[in-house]
């Protein structure tokens, strides 16, 4: 059936919708039409129940249906935590959001970012240490133009940064130590 709020396709004994969680008790709709019983099956990474359409929850477990690694996605069957396909139908288990969110670095230092600005800052390494790499170039630039100067710039900016006033990378995380 589908959600009356969302319409999004749910199995018919569930109780609230996976995508918008709206209340399914009493509602009724036909099944399926032939178009969405054609679809590829999926399946619950956590718990390997099949899925009805793609909810943002598995209405057996609770989970996300992309989190876990107990199962695989296209058929079901329990797979090993480590493993990056499925030995029965040869799915890729490792999703590339996966893959990007394990290898995320480290949140970075304001005392460092700071103190790179106030020593350093003429050569832009504080930009460059917060990810910022185009700003960091026109610093070594401007300071090259203006025969030192332009690292005023840096000074300042690792002042703010100290100050809390400049808190943020480039990835718009919060530094370490506000």
């Amino acid at each position: 059936m589908n959600c009356p709020n969302c319409n999004a396709v749910v199995d018919d004994s569930a109780k609230f919708c996976g995508k918008c969680g709206s209340n399914l008790s009493g509602v009724t709709q036909p099944s399926m039409n032939p178009v969405q019983a054609n679809q590829t099956k999926s399946y619950c990474r956590n718990c390997g129940k099949e899925l009805q359409g793609k909810p943002e929850i598995c209405m057996n477990c609770g989970a996300r249906p992309s989190t876990g690694n107990a199962y695989c996605p296209a058929c079901g069957v329990a797979t090993m935590a480590q493993a990056v396909i499925c030995v029965k139908c040869g799915t890729g288990l490792v999703s590339s959001t996966a893959a990007s969110t394990v290898s995320l670095p480290a949140v970075k230092s304001k005392l460092a970012a700071g103190l790179f600005g106030i020593f350093l800052g003429g050569l832009g390494i504080h930009r460059f240490y917060l990810g910022f790499v185009g700003i960091g170039i026109v610093q070594i630039i401007v300071s090259i133009i203006t025969l030192g100067f332009g690292g005023l710039w840096g000074f300042i900016e690792g002042i703010l940064i100290l100050t809390g006033t400049f808190n943020k990378d480039a990835k718009g995380r919060p530094l370490k130590g506000d």
